[in-house]
């Protein structure tokens, strides 16, 4: 398994999730888990400028959630979760 940390943003998302929508934050977790646990991270799809350093995977329909690998320490960091509209207009540029 691989290290990871979630943005602060994302934690309050999986809070609300966790008292709302259990289906979701179910199916939030089962992804969390399989990115950790998988062989390649480098299979997610790449997103375009201004976000290319992030990777996206859907999750339930409309959902998207966006994270990074830091290849160097085997790390993923987990950004953001919101409906695919949202989260292109409203996410920062997460370049390091």
């Amino acid at each position: 398994m691989r290290k990871f940390s979630i943005e602060d943003d994302m934690k309050a998302k999986l809070i609300k999730l966790s008292k709302r929508d259990k289906v979701t934050y179910e199916a939030l977790m089962k992804k969390i888990d399989e990115i950790l646990n998988c062989e390649d991270v480098n299979h997610y799809k790449n997103l375009k400028k201004p976000l290319q350093d992030l990777k996206r995977v859907h999750i339930k329909g409309p959902f998207v959630m966006t994270f990074k690998h830091l290849e160097s320490e085997d790390k993923v960091i987990f950004y953001d979760f919101d409906h695919h509209d949202k989260i292109y207009k409203n996410a920062p540029n997460h370049s390091e």
